[in-house]
C-alpha cells in the first residue's frame, strides 16, 4: 500500500487543495441535507451579518451536485497546474481569492441570485491560460477565440436574462478578472 501511495505526487498544492476542499464541502452538504450551503453561497444578506463577508469568498467552494463540481473541476484540474507552475502557488491563491471576493461583491450589488461554485474561477483560469505564452505586442489568437466562444455567450445570456440557475454574471466577472490579472502580470504590475 505504501509503495502504491508513493507513486502519486501532490504536484499543484493550490489546485489540488481547492479541489479537495470543494469535495469536502459537497460531502458536508450531502450529510447536512444542504443546510451547510448557507456558508458556501453568496447573495443578498444583511451587511450586519458577519456571514455575508465570509461568503463573499467561500462561495467558490460550494457546488449544487457532483455533476456541477465535476464540470468545473475537469477543466480546473486541466488548466490549473499550468497556471500554478507559471505564476507560482502564492500568486495563484491571491488571484483566486481576489476573484472570488470581486464576484461575491459584484453579485451582492447587482444580482438577486445566490452564487456558488467554482465556475467564475474557471473563467478566470481560461482567460489567464490564453496569455501564458504571450509575446509583447501580439494578441494570442486563442484569446480571441475564447472571447468569441465563452465571453460573448455569457454576455448574451446575461443580457437576455436567461432563466437558469447559472450565475452568468459570475462567469463574466471571472473572465474580466482573468483578463485584468493577465495584463497586470504581463506588464509586471501585479
Amino acid at each position: 500500500m505504501k509503495k502504491f501511495l508513493g507513486m502519486f505526487t501532490y504536484n499543484c498544492p493550490v489546485i489540488l487543495s481547492y479541489f479537495f476542499i470543494s469535495l469536502i464541502v459537497l460531502v458536508l452538504a450531502f450529510f447536512t441535507k444542504k443546510k451547510s450551503d448557507v456558508f458556501f453561497s453568496s447573495g443578498r444578506r444583511s451587511l450586519l451579518n458577519p456571514l455575508t463577508y465570509f461568503t463573499f469568498i467561500s462561495h467558490i467552494f460550494g457546488h449544487s451536485s457532483f455533476e456541477h463540481l465535476a464540470a468545473n473541476f475537469t477543466l480546473i484540474l486541466l488548466i490549473g497546474p499550468i497556471l500554478e507552475e507559471k505564476y507560482g502557488s502564492l500568486l495563484l491563491i491571491k488571484m483566486i481569492f481576489l476573484c472570488a471576493l470581486i464576484i461575491g461583491v459584484v453579485n451582492f450589488i447587482f444580482s438577486k441570485k445566490y452564487v456558488y461554485g467554482s465556475s467564475g474561477i474557471l473563467y478566470m483560469f481560461i482567460i489567464l491560460s490564453s496569455f501564458v505564452n504571450i509575446e509583447t505586442g501580439k494578441i494570442p489568437l486563442t484569446f480571441v477565440l475564447i472571447c468569441l466562444f465563452y465571453i460573448i455567450s455569457e454576455i448574451k445570456n446575461l443580457v437576455l436574462r436567461k432563466k437558469d440557475n447559472v450565475s452568468h454574471l459570475g462567469h463574466l466577472v471571472g473572465a474580466i478578472c482573468g483578463f485584468v490579472f493577465a495584463l497586470l502580470l504581463h506588464y509586471k504590475i501585479f
